[in-house]
Parts: C-alpha cells; structure tokens; sequence
C-alpha cells in the first residue's frame, strides 16, 4: 500500500533522541521519512550530528504527507527562529494533516496559538504558561495527549510519543500497540511474543 510520507523536522540543536522510535518503526510500517528543514542547507542536532534535509519547510505541502513531526531543540526557548515550523503545522492542522510535537516544539504551538483549545501536555505545566498562551485549563498531566489531530508529549517520553503516532496512523492497534509499548517502555519480554506473531502474520 503506497502510503504520503512522514515529514520530520529538522534543525539546528534540535532533540536527536526524542523521534527515532517513531520513525524507526514507520520506517519499518512503510513511511518514507523526510527530513525538512528552514532550508536546503545542513542542520546539526544537539547530539552532533550533522543531517542534509531532504527538503526546506516552504516546499512541504500537506497535502503531500501523512504527519508533520517536529522535535524539541534549544532553538524553541531562544527566539523566534523557529516560529515558521509552528506556522507550518497551524497549515497542516487546518488542512486535516496530523502533526506530533515533543519537548520544546510544544513551547512553539503554544505561542502559536494551537494549544489554545486543544488538550495537550508538554514537560510540564508551567513551561508552556510563562508562554502567556490561552489554553492552560487544557493541560493534562500525561505522558502523550492526542486531540483533534494533534499530539503533544514532554521530553522524557519518546516511546508514548511514538505509541500515540502509530495509534493515529493506524500503524499498530490493540493488543499490539499496547505489547509495543510495554517492550520498548517498560522492558517486558513478554511482549515481545504478541509483536512477533502479529508480525508473523500481518
């Protein structure tokens, strides 16, 4: 089945550990992922690597992907620079396109305005209020939240993070969704049988 690619962001400081569950395993599902960037020029991640986006931010189309992912970074707490990816996934929300924002980008969406009527998370609650944003009664104390689209996370957890993408893509459901889960968060070897047969059989 030919599936829109996943679009990943990309730049400079951003979070290298808090996406590579999410994409190893829509990588494995079948989604091409693509790297964005503010431009065509090489971005460096807070661990040192040095990564070519696939394509700049203004050349990514809703329309032409299955989900805008975009990482924690520095960057969200010293300005404004990346305040084009948080006007970006304003795009892809209103066009209908799911968007995953994790750590720091969820300091982005909040000073955009979209968490103001969703409900949603982050590392906690007072690092989105000093935003000034409108949507505080809306934050839950989770570790991922997924509303009307969107969902949001705090740093520390990449693997609910990625179990709330593949809910959404429809990557995993059920019983296996929740054995995914358990092994990658919880080290239970006995999840790994119920992933094994699914994958035996599907």
């Amino acid at each position: 089945m030919s599936r829109k690619p996943v679009h990943l962001a990309v730049y400079d400081t951003y979070a290298d550990w808090e996406t590579g569950h999410a994409t190893a395993y829509l990588a494995r599902a079948g989604y091409e992922i693509r790297t964005t960037g503010p431009s065509g020029e090489p971005v460096t991640s807070i661990g040192g690597l040095r990564v070519q986006p696939a394509c700049a931010l203004d050349d990514v189309r809703p329309s032409e992907s299955s989900l805008l992912i975009l990482p924690g970074a520095d960057l969200w707490d010293a300005g404004d620079d990346l305040a084009p990816f948080a006007r970006k996934a304003r795009e892809f929300l209103d066009a209908g396109v799911p968007v995953a924002a994790i750590c720091g980008a969820t300091v982005g969406l909040a000073r955009e305005g979209l968490l103001d009527d969703r409900e949603h998370t982050s590392a906690i609650s007072f690092y989105l209020a000093a935003t000034g944003y409108g949507g505080g009664e809306r934050y839950v104390e989770a570790d991922a939240v997924t509303d009307r689209g969107l969902i949001t996370a705090g740093p520390t957890e990449p693997v609910a993070f990625a179990r709330e993408i593949f809910r959404l893509l429809g990557v995993y459901d059920g019983e296996v969704l929740e054995a995914w889960y358990r092994l990658f968060h919880d080290s239970d070897a006995e999840a790994y049988a119920v992933l094994e047969k699914a994958q035996a059989s599907g």
